[in-house]
């Protein structure tokens, strides 16, 4: 109860913290001549997948609604992304670091020990990593292709699959001002870990799309849809729907990407939650 309670004031204080700097007057947008990239194009580099800039976001999810409790359940991401240049191309690799809060499950997880299933779980996940080669290009549509891998990191047999999984990645994108749009693509097959879980067989497809405005601010929307190919074909697909507001702004020199979207899962294995909510303040370290 104390880490439930603990994990509501997190969630609170980080949407506090969001809503804060949306209307601080310390939060400004960039502007053409205050030396560092005008708000639009770094509106669209912080909306870019594979744009080459280095970018810290901190995403917070929390999920109402889930299991035969109707229980709260929070995964925080930390996600670095880092670009390297290599002649013509980009490498881009993004990092998925979850921090996840479970609470007690009841009747699901059958494979999962007695011993791993009751009580509050509080840890590390499984880490996902994705590096994406990106040819360098000033044109509308931008690409990018590469493996990525899940390692068996979790603390806790709840909090991840107790597997090794790679698989391939794509993302295309287009920028065609004031839109941003595309999509990302990612398949992970298990290839070792404990032979008594389940075997990865996951598919994510994530599409994204934003609409600038002016100062800074934008609409987006852009839902994770997963199918778990190991389930059955009618318990397969988690498939949201959903969108928000961000902006994109500095505070004492340091550029910052913030946004708020909530989501409805109106396709969604049993056990899964009914509706979440996404949080996220991204530490953006655009190219002088």
């Amino acid at each position: 109860m104390r880490e439930h309670v603990a994990v509501s004031r997190s969630i609170l204080a980080a949407i506090a913290v969001i809503v804060f700097c949306f209307s601080s007057p310390g939060a400004r947008a960039q502007s053409p001549d205050s030396g560092a990239p005008a708000t639009a194009d770094l509106a669209a580099a912080a909306q870019n997948p594979v744009a080459a800039m280095v970018s810290v976001p901190f995403q917070n999810n929390t999920f109402f609604r889930v299991g035969p409790d109707n229980d709260t359940a929070n995964v925080l991401n930390i996600q670095p992304v880092i670009p390297i240049g290599v002649g013509e191309w980009n490498i881009i690799t993004r990092t998925i670091v979850p921090v996840i809060y479970l609470p007690t499950v009841t009747n699901s997880l059958p494979e999962v020990p007695d011993a791993n299933r009751n009580g509050d779980h509080f840890g590390l996940g499984d880490i996902n990593t994705t590096a994406f080669l990106s040819p360098v290009s000033e044109g509308m549509f931008t690409w990018g292709v590469g493996p990525s891998i899940s390692l068996r990191t979790a603390t806790s047999g709840r909090l991840g699959s107790q597997k090794w999984s790679a698989g391939p990645s794509a993302v295309g994108l287009v920028i065609d001002k004031p839109w941003v749009a595309g999509v990302l693509a990612r398949q992970l097959w298990s290839f070792a870990g404990k032979g008594d879980r389940e075997d990865v067989n996951q598919t994510l497809i994530q599409p994204f799309v934003n609409y600038n405005l002016p100062e800074g601010w934008y609409l987006v929307t852009s839902p994770v849809i997963t199918a778990n190919w190991s389930n059955d074909s009618d318990d397969a697909w988690l498939v949201p729907a959903g969108g928000g507001v961000g902006r994109v702004f500095t505070v004492g020199g340091q550029a910052l990407n913030a946004q708020v979207q909530s989501f409805y899962n109106f396709e969604r294995p049993d056990g899964a939650p009914e509706w979440s909510l996404r949080a996220q303040l991204t530490f953006l370290f655009p190219k002088s």
